[in-house]
This record gives C-alpha cells, structure tokens and sequence, in this order.
C-alpha cells in the first residue's frame, strides 16, 4: 500500500490538484494513506480560478505548512510518494537548494534522501535557465519533472478532461492501476 504525500503550491493550475485530488479518493485500495500540504497562496489561486473554497472540504488530512511533527517530515513514517502539483518555481527552487524550510520543502527533502518517489508538476511557461537548472538538479537527485502539458488525443470536452490528461500521467509515474485513455489502445 501507497502511502502519498500532495503538496498544492500556488503556482497556477488548481484544476490539476482539484482533479487529482479526485482521482486519489478512488484509488484507496492502492493507497493507505494521504497527506495533504496545501499554501495559503495555493488556497487563494483555487479560489480564484475554480470559485469556489472546496479546498476545505478536501477528504485527506491537511498538514500546516510549518508542521514538522507531521510523520512524513521524517524518512522512518515510509511515505513512498510524493507529488507537489502544481508546483510553483519558489517551491522547486528550495527543493533544488535543498533548503528545507517549511513542511512542504521539509517532505521533499525527505522523498529524495531516501531515494524514493518525488513527482514535481510545473505549469509556468516559458522556463527560465534558473528553472531548467533547478529541473536538472531535482532530477540528477532522482527526481520526476512532470510538466503540466495536457494531451488532445483523447479529445477532452472540458477543462476537468484536459487536467485528467495530466492528472492520469502523475498517477501513472506514482505506478498506480488506473483507468485511462491509452494512444492507440
């Protein structure tokens, strides 16, 4: 069993963590556990964005940001995954620097010590030298960079179909069984 940690950052993009947020209270027979690290700034682009404040009704456990007795700010709690979508550049330039100053940085510190699975999903564009290095070294650390560039061959119908394009690639690199539109399947 899967034990996930989601880090929402307020980069833009709150469709892709309302959605995968979705998807990963259909996978609880593959995950014993979800915690939740969401940014004031993370709660303020979801309200503009999506219109709403459902954030507050999200069914996983929400961590404050400067919680460090949450269990995965430690390597011995066994979170084996952790995706931070979408992630901002401030965020992933700390992870990159290994600065660990707040749970969410902490956490990513963690996932990549201990050689397990850290999905970051950016969605900013263009990309900056500084973002591109920063990308290099998460990866160089074992680290996934998983852009949030939606697919249009399964024809999406709407935003929430778009977002599920990337929401079901997360899912797939964390090596859950899912349900998804496969190219020429």
């Amino acid at each position: 069993m899967n034990k996930v940690i989601l880090g929402i950052t307020g980069a833009s993009g709150a469709i892709y963590a309302k959605v995968l947020l979705d998807k990963l209270e259909k996978l609880s027979d593959q995950i014993e556990d979800v915690g939740v690290i969401l940014s004031d700034n993370a709660k303020k682009v979801w309200e503009v964005e999506l219109g709403n404040s459902n954030y507050k009704n999200i069914s996983f456990r929400i961590y404050d940001k400067m919680d460090f007795n949450a269990p995965f700010a430690s390597g011995s709690a066994k979170y084996n995954i952790m995706i931070i979508c979408p992630c901002s550049m401030g965020s992933m330039g700390r992870i990159s620097a290994g600065i660990s100053d707040d749970l969410l940085t902490r956490a990513a510190d963690v996932i990549l010590k201990e050689r397990r699975k850290l999905i970051l999903v950016p969605r900013d564009t263009p990309y900056s030298l500084i973002h591109i290095n920063n990308m290099h070294t998460i990866t160089m650390a074992g680290g996934i960079i998983c852009p949030a560039s939606p697919s249009f061959y399964s024809k999406p119908k709407d935003f929430e179909e778009l977002a599920s394009t990337v929401a079901d690639r997360i899912l797939d690199l964390c090596g859950f069984e899912i349900e998804s539109f496969r190219w020429n399947d």
